[in-house]
């Protein structure tokens, strides 16, 4: 008996290498990753486990129950003779991975040829093989519900199992009756250890495979995330030859290939590696394989005929070109150069193809950054572009009683609001201007508003003189001031005052538009920069108007702060060092 296990033991190397080739093929692949496979597959997997049954019952031990001696070849058996042999190993492994109908496909394979064979237990082996591809198959559903590969010691169990059945059916159905004892006694504890093992080992390989497949994938996820990382910072700029350079030199360090290059739907913007030498950048696409990628939006494979290299020493022979889009439009390609057509590999395609859908995304971000960019200085100009009537009807109103009494004053309000529309017309033109452009836009105001009030209003200037070239949105402080006029100070009969104070402090610019106003009460000043506030006085836009431009332009830091009380408002923001230099 011990002799009999170490020769089936034996045969299970010529089984595991079988094994071992089965699970290269593709479609086998696809079986044990669970994905979807079609019925001509089914069926090819049915014949080839099938086969491996057949293979199974080939290398077996003939053994001869009348004298208990065991032989090596299996081609064909005499009345008193049975065979120790492996075959309900491929039987159990198709059940388990395919389930019942793959089972009972490949154990009707490998239990006909057993029948065919002869022997007195030729009936009962044929019809065993057939019941441990559906023993198999239970396990498969039990596989399925649990969404990972059978345990080690479960594949062992079920081999065992699966061969303690073949042994249960020979004494049931094999005759005669004492011979049927006495071969499952000579070979049933052997038989069952021997294919319980068969099945365990196979099992671990396809594992092997599943963790082979996981690794490749975990180096494939963290090589992206990394070039993604890396490239990032070029191509959200969008699809120039500066970006394009720097991406190319990063994908040749860090891809397997021997030259890299990107081109839009006109030229060549970038090439690095083998061949830069002749390979001109800033060269107008001629290859007609490259036209067909951007046309058709398709990766294709380029061999040494249709590359268009015209330097007869190139060393280039083969690429891969894949599209590079944004949405369904084929903006460019990225071409992946390599001296061989062997060197292009399945993971290589791949790789080409994730890199391409990687870098195709990072152009559409650039797409969605420009037009978040467009979007948000257009509206930076609406808000710029907005400016009171009232002050308007108001100024005029001034300057119309001004003319008999005061020609000269008048004259110098004309020159002031002249001054005023002049800057709120540049305004809508630019995004930033000096603080120093923005205090004479604020005089202009400020001196049409004191002639308006009289000897009511008094405007003071804290301003020190190194913040006066800081930089900040056009028409910041006038819409401030215009606040503080008409919701603060206005209520008053006299003694009212403005100041406009700007202090440098270590690494910002602090600006505060201070009134002794009757103040904001404190819920309104809740809603003030949320959202636009009507008010008796005015459209509520104002202060909600800069606070939306500072913030746009800058970030929430820039925000307004707002402090009041029944003695008056502050109302000050805070440019940092990084915005004060802009």
């Amino acid at each position: 008996m011990f002799d009999l296990l170490l020769g089936m033991i034996e045969r299970l190397g010529i089984i595991i290498a079988v094994a071992f080739l089965m699970t290269r093929l593709k479609f086998i692949r696809f079986l044990i990753e669970k994905r979807e496979i079609t019925l001509l597959h089914k069926m090819s997997i049915i014949i080839i486990f099938g086969l491996f049954g057949i293979i199974g019952t080939y290398t077996g031990l003939t053994v001869n129950v009348q004298d208990n001696t065991y032989s090596r070849a299996v081609l064909h058996l005499a009345e008193g003779e049975a065979i120790a042999n492996s075959r309900v190993i491929g039987v159990v492994i198709a059940g388990i991975l395919g389930g019942w109908k793959v089972g009972l496909g490949a154990g009707l394979i490998a239990g006909v040829h057993r029948y065919l064979l002869g022997g007195f237990t030729g009936f009962a082996c044929g019809l065993s093989a057939v019941v441990a591809g559906l023993l198999a198959g239970y396990f498969h559903k039990k596989q399925n519900t649990t969404h990972s590969t059978i345990p080690i010691q479960t594949a062992f169990i079920v081999g065992a199992l699966a061969e303690a059945v073949q042994m249960s059916l020979i004494l049931l159905l094999s005759r005669p009756f004492d011979d049927a004892v006495t071969l499952v006694g000579n070979i049933g504890l052997p038989m069952i250890l021997a294919n319980g093992i068969g099945v365990a080992i196979f099992i671990l390989i396809i594992r092997n495979v599943f963790h082979e497949e996981e690794k490749r994938g975990s180096l494939q996820a963290q090589k992206a995330l990394k070039l993604a990382d890396l490239t990032l910072n070029f191509l959200r700029t969008g699809l120039k030859e500066r970006t394009a350079k720097s991406t190319c030199d990063i994908l040749l360090k860090e891809v397997q290939v021997d030259a890299v290059s990107i081109t839009n739907k006109e030229k060549v913007l970038a090439f690095s590696g083998i061949g830069e030498d002749h390979h001109v950048t800033d060269d107008r696409i001629k290859t007609e394989v490259t036209k067909r990628v951007l046309k058709d939006g398709n990766l294709v494979i380029a061999k040494a005929g249709e590359i268009g290299c015209m330097n007869e020493d190139c060393l280039l022979k083969a690429a891969v070109i894949a599209p590079l889009k944004i949405k369904d439009n084929t903006i460019g390609t990225l071409k992946f150069y390599f001296t061989s057509e062997d060197d292009i590999s399945p993971m290589t395609l791949e790789l080409s193809k994730g890199l391409s859908t990687l870098l195709s995304h990072q152009l559409e971000l650039s797409e969605v950054d420009r037009h978040l960019e467009l979007a948000k200085q257009a509206e930076i100009k609406a808000l710029q572009a907005q400016v009171s009537p009232h002050f308007l009807f108001n100024a005029l109103n001034t300057i119309i009683a001004l003319i008999r009494i005061d020609p000269m004053k008048a004259r110098k309000l004309l020159v002031s609001l002249s001054h005023f529309f002049r800057q709120n017309l540049a305004g809508t033109t630019t995004t930033k201007t000096t603080l120093e452009t923005e205090l004479k836009h604020v005089r202009a105001y400020l001196a049409i508003e004191e002639a308006r009030f009289s000897d009511k209003l008094k405007v003071k200037y804290d301003i020190d003189e190194e913040t006066l070239t800081c930089l900040l949105p056009p028409m910041t402080l006038q819409p401030l001031v215009e606040n503080a006029i008409k919701h603060g100070v206005k209520a008053l009969t006299d003694d009212s005052f403005i100041k406009i104070k700007v202090k440098k402090e270590t690494d910002s610019v602090q600006i505060s538009i201070i009134d002794n106003g009757v103040g904001i009460e404190e819920e309104r000043i809740n809603s003030l920069m949320k959202e636009k506030v009507p008010s008796d006085t005015g459209t509520g836009i104002g202060l909600y108007n800069v606070n939306r431009r500072l913030q746009m332009m800058y970030d929430e830091r820039a925000s307004l702060q707002i402090t009041s009380n029944t003695k008056g408002t502050c109302v000050s923001f805070t440019l940092q060092h990084r915005e004060i230099n802009e």
